[in-house]
């Protein structure tokens, strides 16, 4: 039998003391991929990233899952994948997750003619640079986020003229400003789940009320969307943007003030897959780790 070591976070176990909100995300995903994974002949172990006594080879491969504290101690985290990649087979690639951790990538797509929000980069998330991005931007609603950062994580939403937030709340360095999109709250985001490449399934996710975060944690709620034809070229489009072998991708996009779909992001470290929008999600991404496991193999 193949292993392969799920890499999660302590957080997301419902009996650990500091668990997360939403540390049910991670039931729900292990308990789709275990099976499948199972039935042909794949271990799928959960394993906490910075436990210890984690040994990475001890497995066939390592698969980043839900490490969704990793923003908090980034340099841990990176140099434990860089152990994996030394000691066992990391997926997604260690130079694909370098490239993606640091959100600045999406000037690399932009680039490369993926359809874009337009965004100002920063060093800090001051009174000045904002004053500055709501000029560059000509908006009075804007979106600041951390360059390193997931989840909502230290992210703000701000409208000129009004104070701003705590610094603690605001991006800790290096951030990217954004227009605020009214399509957030009245449509929501699609995210596009692409295994080895090949389409899975696609979840709406939804804000709660007066909110615009769509997190779960927050009180957002994910619907099973079918894209058509048109919104599935788009999100190919932007997955044709990046080069090499890739387990699992997700293509984040929101309507932009023009109607069309722009990139939000694109997760290639440790993105949520949405099993509950995804009823085949199991074996379509079970059978995309067997195909990459035996492509190395030969």
């Amino acid at each position: 039998m193949t292993r392969i070591a799920f890499l999660t976070a302590s957080c997301m176990l419902k009996d650990h003391p500091d668990a997360r909100k939403d540390y049910w995300e991670y039931d729900l995903e292990i308990a789709a991929l275990q099976p499948a994974c199972a039935a042909l002949g794949l271990i799928l172990e959960p394993v906490i990233w910075d436990a210890p006594d984690f040994a990475p080879a001890e497995f066939d491969a390592v698969m980043i899952g839900t490490c969704w504290d990793y923003m908090e101690k980034p340099d841990a985290f990176m140099a434990m994948l860089e152990r994996c990649d030394r000691e066992s087979r990391l997926l997604n690639t260690l130079n694909t997750v370098r490239w993606n951790s640091r959100k600045t990538y999406l000037k690399d797509l932009a680039a490369r003619g993926a359809p874009m929000i337009p965004t100002v980069w920063a060093e800090t998330a001051k009174a000045d640079t904002i004053d500055a991005a709501f000029a560059t931007l000509g908006a009075d609603d804007i979106v600041v986020k951390p360059v390193l950062g997931a989840g909502a994580w230290r992210q703000a939403r701000i409208r000129k003229g009004e104070a701003l937030p705590p610094a603690d709340q605001l991006p800790p360095a290096a951030c990217m400003i954004q227009p605020f999109l009214p399509a957030v709250s009245e449509e929501g985001e699609y995210a596009f789940l692409f295994f080895n490449r090949d389409f899975s399934h696609c979840a709406r996710k939804i804000p709660a009320k007066g909110d615009y975060r769509v997190q779960s944690e927050y009180g957002g709620h994910e619907e099973i969307h079918q894209p058509g034809a048109d919104e599935l070229a788009l999100a190919r489009s932007v997955l044709e943007c990046i080069e090499g072998d890739l387990l699992y991708a997700r293509v984040d996009m929101l309507r932009g003030l023009d109607g069309q779909l722009a990139l939000i992001e694109i997760e290639l470290i440790e993105p949520y897959l949405y099993p509950e929008q995804g009823p085949d999600m199991g074996p379509v991404f079970a059978a995309a780790l067997k195909t990459l496991l035996d492509k190395t193999a030969s």
